[in-house]
């Protein structure tokens, strides 16, 4: 902001929006407030991707209700950013770095350096079939390989999002904080002020707390553990699902600690009970997707199995929202 000021170049941020919290979902009003103090100087550009276009601005009512919060925000934003920022913030900044660099470090261990992850992936999500839909406008690889890295984002979420881990929004969050707070084991609980302080007085914190919240309320380890059953390899199902299991207990143990709640979405009960209410309808299609699977790949290959698992794909999408 600084160098933009010095130079008199007026800064338009470009908040490219997907579906979900990993490709930078969530309420859009709390993240234009957590953008930088000052960076917001009465206008932001936004794109929204995917199935939120359908489901914001469909109806028209829906539509201007969502454009009236996005002007709301940026005008917050504009008007009050001395309200968001004194001496702690270069504090919260260190922390946040080292925090950030702990996450990339755990979750780069998982998906790039554990060779059984690769193998569990393809097997316990349905990330070959979902690559088989007739939907989007580019492969779900950048170019013929099975490689993680070349995967695109949007497949690489949706998959994790169907087996009801969304792992991308969760993973390395636990870890990283245990590991911080453990770096200086005299001052943990003053560490740990520091945390629920940056909760309670820095929105782009409050904002990624409630987001991870959201995509954590909708994780279910039980049925993820049925997805996991599809793995043929014992060892590599063995050498995965506990650790994913482990850390999103580890996650939600630490998000509930930072923010000083209870329960997930027990600040938002009106997410949380649009959340529970729609588990009735998800749950069975997860276990009709995992039977589905199972013939599938067993050879069962004819048009209806094919088709079963595409209208599942697509209901747990229309449900689970924020999704890919």
């Amino acid at each position: 902001m600084e160098a933009f000021r010095a130079f008199d170049v007026k800064l338009r941020l470009f908040h490219g929006r997907g579906g979900s919290v990993g490709r930078g979902g969530g309420p859009s009003y709390e993240a234009i407030l957590a953008q930088p103090a000052g960076s917001v100087n009465g206008a932001i550009r936004i794109t929204e991707q995917g199935e939120i276009i359908a489901s914001k601005y469909s109806d028209p009512e829906l539509g201007r209700r969502n454009l009236e919060t996005l002007i709301a925000a940026t005008m917050e934003a504009s008007l009050l950013p001395a309200a968001r920022t004194d001496g702690a913030m270069a504090n919260y900044y260190t922390a946040m770095d080292e925090l950030a660099a702990l996450a990339y470090t755990a979750y780069r261990s998982l998906v790039y350096d554990t060779p059984e992850f690769l193998p569990y992936f393809r097997a316990a999500t349905p990330i070959a079939e979902i690559a088989e839909l007739n939907i989007g406008s580019r492969p779900a690889s950048r170019k013929a390989s099975q490689e993680i890295e070349d995967l695109r984002a949007i497949p690489w979420v949706f998959s994790w999002s169907q087996c009801r881990l969304t792992l991308p929004g969760w993973f390395g969050f636990g870890a990283a904080v245990e590991a911080w707070l453990a770096q200086e084991p005299g001052e943990r609980d003053a560490r740990l002020g520091r945390l629920r302080d940056m909760h309670a007085r820095w929105p782009f914190f409050s904002s990624m707390i409630s987001n991870m919240s959201m995509v954590l309320a909708k994780t279910d380890l039980a049925i993820a553990s049925r997805y996991a059953d599809l793995v043929p390899d014992a060892a590599v199902r063995e050498a995965i699902y506990p650790r994913l299991a482990a850390e999103h207990d580890r996650t939600v143990r630490w998000v509930l600690a930072v923010s000083g709640r209870t329960t997930l979405l027990d600040d938002n009960p009106t997410l949380a009970r649009s959340i529970r209410n729609r588990f009735p309808y998800l749950d069975p299609l997860n276990h009709l997707q995992v039977e589905l699977l199972r013939r599938f790949r067993a050879g069962q290959t004819d048009v209806r199995t094919r088709r079963g698992i595409h209208l599942t794909i697509n209901g747990l999408a229309a449900g689970l929202r924020n999704s890919g």
